[in-house]
C-alpha cells in the first residue's frame, strides 16, 4: 500500500472508517468488524478512524479489541466533541452536550486511551467545533495532551478556514477531516485551499457518498430500517431521483476504464492531492479489498476532465437542517 503524509504524519495512502461497524448504518457485526480491522492490516491499510460518538463508544472499544497486539502497526485516529459522563455504550440518546472546554479536552482523552487500549493516540480530532468555545481554549488544551505524549497529533474536523487558521496559530494542525466526495464538493470552495496554503493534511470521510455512489443502494428501502441514510435529505424524494442519475454516470464512466464505481470515486479523491487521504468506510472485508484496489486506478487528465464535465452535483443538503448547522463552523 502507497503511503502519504499528512503533514508530518505518514499514513496509508488510503484509510479505513470504522464507524459502520458499531452505529448508524443498520446492523453490526462486531466479529466482522475485528477481521475486518485484521486484513486491513494484512492489505496495508492501517490507518483507522474512530470517534467516542460511534456507538456511542463501542467502536472505540472494538478497534482496540481489534488492535490489541498490533497497536504499533496501526495509526488511530479517534475524536471527542460531546459529554459522555452519564453515556451508556450504544445508547445515543445518553450522550451530553458537546462541548469544547479545555477540561473536557483533557477529561475525554482518558476514556478515548482506555477504550482503545493504549497509551498514545497518534491523531485526535475535534470532532466538531463548539461555538461557544473560543478555537484557541479547545487547541490549546490539545497542546497540553501532545506536550504529555497522550496525543501524538491534533486535528480538526468540518471546520471553517477562518476556524482552521486559528487553531493552526496555536498548535499545529495535522489534518482537517471532512466529508468530500464527487457530490460533496464543498472543500473546494475554502478548506481544502487553506490546507494546502498551511501545510495541513486533509483526510475526506464520506468519499464513496455514504456507499451511493460505489453502487451499494438505490433506494432507502434497500436499507435497514435503522439506517439513518433512510431519511437522508439526499436519498430521499426529488433529490434521490437526481442523485440516481449522477450514480449512473460514475458507473458508465467505472466501467468503460474496468472498474468499480468504489474504485473510481476514490480514485478520483487520491488524484485531488497528494496530502489528500480518504477514509472509506465499510464493516465488510469483501468491500475493504474492493476499496484498496482505488490506489491502482489511475485517472489521466482526460478521465478528470470527463469526471468534471459529466458528473453533475449532487441534488440536496448533506445533513438535515440541524446537522448543517454543525458544520463549517
Amino acid at each position: 500500500m502507497q503511503q502519504r503524509n499528512l503533514r508530518d504524519l505518514s499514513v496509508s495512502a488510503i484509510g479505513l472508517g470504522c464507524m459502520g461497524m458499531s452505529a448508524f448504518y443498520g446492523t453490526a457485526d462486531q466479529d466482522e468488524g475485528v477481521r475486518t480491522i485484521h486484513r486491513a492490516l494484512e492489505l496495508g491499510i492501517t490507518f483507522l478512524d474512530t470517534a467516542q460518538l460511534y456507538g456511542p463508544l463501542t467502536n472505540e472499544s472494538l478497534v482496540g479489541e481489534a488492535i490489541r497486539g498490533h497497536r504499533d502497526e496501526y495509526v488511530i485516529a479517534t475524536k471527542f466533541n460531546y459529554r459522555m459522563d452519564h453515556a451508556v455504550p450504544g445508547d445515543m440518546s445518553s450522550i451530553g452536550p458537546q462541548d469544547g472546554s479545555a477540561e473536557h479536552v483533557r477529561s475525554s482523552v482518558h476514556g478515548s486511551l482506555q477504550r482503545l487500549g493504549t497509551d498514545y493516540i497518534d491523531l485526535y480530532y475535534q470532532h466538531r467545533v463548539d461555538p461557544n468555545v473560543p478555537i484557541e481554549e479547545t487547541v490549546g488544551a490539545l497542546a497540553e495532551l501532545v506536550a504529555e505524549g497522550k496525543v501524538r497529533h491534533i486535528g480538526l474536523s468540518e471546520a471553517s478556514p477562518e476556524t482552521i487558521r486559528r487553531a493552526h496559530a496555536v498548535h499545529p494542525v495535522t489534518a482537517v477531516q471532512s466529508e468530500y466526495s464527487l457530490w460533496s464538493r464543498d472543500p473546494e470552495d475554502g478548506v481544502l485551499p487553506t490546507c494546502r496554503e498551511l501545510g495541513i493534511g486533509f483526510v475526506p470521510y464520506s468519499p464513496l457518498g455514504r456507499g451511493f455512489l460505489a453502487g451499494r443502494f438505490s433506494s432507502p428501502d434497500d436499507l435497514d430500517a435503522n439506517d439513518w441514510r433512510r431519511t437522508g435529505p439526499r436519498f430521499t424524494g426529488d433529490n434521490l431521483d437526481a442523485n440516481l442519475r449522477l450514480a449512473a454516470k460514475v458507473q458508465e464512466i467505472a466501467a468503460e476504464k474496468d472498474v468499480t464505481p468504489a474504485q473510481l470515486a476514490l480514485a478520483w479523491v487520491l488524484a485531488q492531492g497528494d496530502g489528500i487521504v480518504p477514509i472509506p468506510g465499510t464493516k465488510r472485508r469483501t468491500y475493504l479489498e474492493q476499496n484498496a484496489g482505488a490506489v491502482g486506478v489511475e485517472l489521466t487528465k482526460e478521465d478528470l476532465a470527463r469526471i468534471e464535465a459529466e458528473v453533475p452535483r449532487a441534488a440536496g443538503e448533506r445533513y438535515d437542517e440541524a446537522g448543517m448547522r454543525s458544520v463549517d463552523l
